[in-house]
């Protein structure tokens, strides 16, 4: 419309085609608004922080001094008590005058170990079958071999666990892992070799999965945390159940609380800790904890859309001071801990029946109303953290293993990485390394060699 057009308008008219522009206005800028949301990163919601977008670094802080702190304590690598080999240096003679100094006691002036991988190249062990005709009664004496060198056996238990762990731990490819073998150890090593060792190794773990999953479903606090994964091209989903002696891993197709009823069975945990994921919020539990590191980093996120909303400040800051004063449970008496529970729900209680404008912070507002029985049972209970980091950790391997791997190719691979995930993870919550762990499954070492009936 031209100013033509504009000075021909009454008065009246002119005011209704004001009011329309600011409603076209406003229309504008909310959908400007939410077209221009905070961009998300692992500090304000659930994404990785390898999914970040990364920064150049300050030049100010490219440029500090590198190694340890400035006053740090100095720390050297201890002696072995017993070395395997001692290598003594003594002056054969003298570089001045050239006398004999070969039975010249000498005085000890310095002491030095050096560590060092022997050649290890596989050894291998030629098990000899007689069969032995007795001269009495003719029957036929075959002696069978000891666990570990059965006439089937093709490489020692060692070997195999060997390989279980460049491929499991490591996250080494098949070619990889063969030419591991082949440069550490001196062995040729097919893929379809490697792929056996694995499905016994897998066979042999799963028989004892059943015990960790009975353990687990048994278990009062339970934490549970579930993570992409892909089969056989296809989007599948990792779970894990956590507690603090057993950790437990499946892989399946779906995402649904169907997964959970089939590990928990008719039993019921205590304390169910998780996220918000719906399927979480319907585990079979008497009390829930959500994660407070969820909690705070979806307050962050509303923060960096509004700045200055008070409530969302006050918030973060209330279950920050919570975190804080479970930490500090075992410095407090019993009054003073009760006393810092009383305020916080307090506060809680009084910042959830605020009136909050943004919608991003009315919808944390009813989140927080819904499970408001959910938000400090940390504080109730000594026994149950205000996190799942537990569980969220005992992801972080087998995300490493999809990144490096793409995923699985076939469902028993799947399953046989569920599995000695399980039993490696339980173990290790044992202090048991993951190699010992992983030797435990097969037949005793093939050496050093033991004879029959010692």
């Amino acid at each position: 419309m031209g100013k033509t057009e504009l000075e021909a308008l009454s008065k009246e008219e002119l005011i209704q085609l004001n009011l329309m522009l600011q409603d076209e206005i406003e229309a504008l800028k909310l959908k400007i608004g939410k077209n221009q949301k905070p961009p998300t990163s692992s500090k304000n919601s659930s994404q990785p922080p390898s999914r970040d977008q990364k920064g150049n670094i300050p030049a100010s802080r490219r440029k500090r001094r590198h190694g340890p702190p400035i006053g740090h304590e100095k720390h050297e690598r201890k002696f072995v008590a017993q070395p395997d080999h001692i290598v003594e240096l003594r002056a054969k003679s003298c570089c001045k005058c050239h006398t004999d100094l070969s039975n010249q006691a000498g005085q000890l002036v310095d002491v030095n170990q050096v560590t060092e991988l022997p050649q290890a190249p596989a050894q291998v062990i030629e098990v000899r079958q007689y069969a032995v005709a007795c001269p009495e009664c003719r029957a036929i004496q075959v002696e069978e071999p000891l666990a570990g060198m059965e006439m089937t056996r093709r490489f020692g238990s060692r070997l195999e666990a060997t390989v279980v762990y460049y491929r499991q731990e490591q996250h080494m490819s098949y070619i990889r892992t063969q030419k591991a073998m082949l440069d550490l150890h001196q062995v040729e090593i097919s893929q379809g070799g490697i792929d056996e060792i694995m499905k016994r190794a897998g066979k042999w773990a799963m028989g004892k999965v059943e015990q960790i999953q009975n353990t687990i479903s048994q278990s009062k606090v339970i934490h549970c945390d579930e993570t992409s994964s892909r089969i056989d091209g296809a989007n599948a989903w990792e779970w894990v159940f956590c507690t603090v002696k057993s950790i437990f891993h499946v892989i399946c197709r779906n995402r649904s609380a169907e997964v959970i009823r089939d590990i928990m069975g008719e039993t019921q945990a205590e304390v169910w800790v998780s996220d918000c994921y719906g399927a979480q919020l319907k585990a079979p539990a008497r009390q829930r904890q959500l994660c407070m590191a969820h909690q705070l980093r979806a307050l962050q996120h509303v923060l960096d859309a509004h700045p200055h909303l008070t409530w969302a400040h006050a918030m973060r800051k209330l279950f920050q001071h919570a975190i804080q004063v479970h930490h500090q449970r075992s410095h407090m008496t019993p009054e003073q801990f009760k006393r810092q529970v009383t305020q916080i729900e307090r506060n809680c209680d009084r910042l959830l029946h605020q009136n909050l404008a943004p919608p991003e912070a009315q919808k944390l507002q009813r989140r927080y109303l819904k499970y408001r029985s959910c938000l400090f049972v940390f504080l109730q209970r000594n026994d149950v953290e205000p996190t799942n980091n537990v569980a969220e950790r005992a992801l972080r391997h087998s995300v490493v293993h999809r990144k490096v791997t793409n995923g699985f190719r076939s469902y028993w691979g799947t399953n046989t990485y569920a599995a000695l995930a399980s039993v490696i993870d339980t173990a290790e919550l044992a202090d048991i390394r993951a190699f010992d762990a992983i030797l435990s499954l097969f037949a005793p070492p093939s050496l050093p060699i033991q004879v029959s009936g010692e």
